[in-house]
C-alpha cells in the first residue's frame, strides 16, 4: 500500500472548503420560485410569461415576490450544505 498517496489525500481533504448547495440547490430554489409565481398569476387570472400592453398592480405584486424569492436562491447556492 502507497502511504504517499493516502497522505496527500488525507492532507486535501482536510484542507478541503465546506461544501456548498451549487447549482443543483440553486436550480431547485429557482423551480420553487417559478412555481409560486405562476400560482400567483393563475390565481389573479393572468398567464405566466406572456407579455401585456401594461402590467396590472397584481402581476407587479407577482413579479415582485418572484425577485424576492430569486434573490433568497443565491443565498442558498452559496450558504454550506449541511
Amino acid at each position: 500500500m502507497n502511504y504517499k498517496h493516502t497522505a496527500i489525500l488525507l492532507v486535501a481533504a482536510i484542507a478541503s472548503p465546506a461544501v456548498v448547495a451549487g447549482p443543483l440547490g440553486y436550480a431547485i430554489c429557482q423551480t420553487g420560485c417559478n412555481a409560486l409565481a405562476v400560482a400567483c398569476y393563475a390565481g389573479a387570472g393572468f398567464t405566466f410569461g406572456v407579455a401585456l400592453p401594461a402590467a396590472p398592480p397584481v402581476i407587479i405584486a407577482c413579479n415582485a415576490g418572484l425577485g424576492t424569492c430569486m434573490a433568497a436562491c443565491a443565498v442558498v447556492a452559496l450558504g454550506p450544505t449541511p
